[in-house]
């Protein structure tokens, strides 16, 4: 059918199918809008794949600066040798609880003013969270998972057990340490005298009477 030369149609029809052909080595329109898209996407993602291989290394980086302030030191805790790098702030009762992962010794007030935390020390009752890792090197520290397990229990938690001297449980690792410090200790015979000599233990639960009767069952086994 010939051209009607008069038929807008036809010049339409002819704009848009030379719109997606090469002419004179000039790209169409769709072609162009294809690599602009990919070169937008590639442009894109350059950026993101940099970020991507840099982050092991600012994370490397940040460990290596962490490490710059951390101090070695040797902790002997319940018979084992333990040689670790903290942080001169950390506590010795966070590098218990988070180093060396024994949870036993609780963390109540953080001020030393309630005896979860206590452990022994060369022999003595100390507050944990008062005390930095730093500064027992070489030193014999007990924690409640060096006095007794579940099969082989200390006297003291035996008789805590039989006396029911717990309830929520959270001051009892503190009470027990206390109580063990106690029988080597020179405390009178009487309950008030166990009342002074563990006046820094704190029970929230208000099991006083139970912890002071086992306190003194143990006190007569030993």
């Amino acid at each position: 059918m010939a051209k009607n030369p008069q038929d807008p149609d036809d010049d339409r029809q002819e704009q848009g199918t030379a719109s997606e052909q090469t002419v004179s080595g000039r790209l169409s329109r769709r072609s162009f809008l294809s690599h602009l898209g990919a070169a937008g996407l590639a442009t894109t993602a350059s950026p993101l794949l940099a970020s991507a291989a840099a982050a092991p290394a600012v994370q490397q980086e940040a460990q290596a600066e962490a490490m710059e302030g951390m101090i070695p030191v040797t902790l002997k805790v319940n018979g084992k040798q333990h040689q670790l790098r903290v942080d001169s702030r950390t506590t010795l009762l966070d590098c218990l609880r988070e180093n060396l992962d024994l949870p036993g010794t609780k963390k109540g007030c953080d001020h030393g003013q309630c005896g979860a935390c206590t452990v022994h020390v060369n022999g003595r009752r100390v507050n944990s969270c008062l005390s930095f890792a730093v500064m027992h090197p070489g030193d014999e520290i007990t924690t409640i998972e060096g006095i007794g397990q579940p099969g082989h229990l200390h006297p003291v938690q035996a008789a805590f057990v039989e006396h029911d001297a717990y309830q929520c449980g959270y001051c009892t690792s503190g009470q027990i340490m206390s109580a063990v410090a106690v029988l080597k200790e020179p405390v009178g015979p009487a309950d008030e005298d166990i009342k002074q000599a563990m006046y820094g233990n704190i029970c929230r639960c208000g099991a006083y009477p139970n912890i002071i009767a086992a306190v003194q069952s143990a006190r007569k086994r030993a």
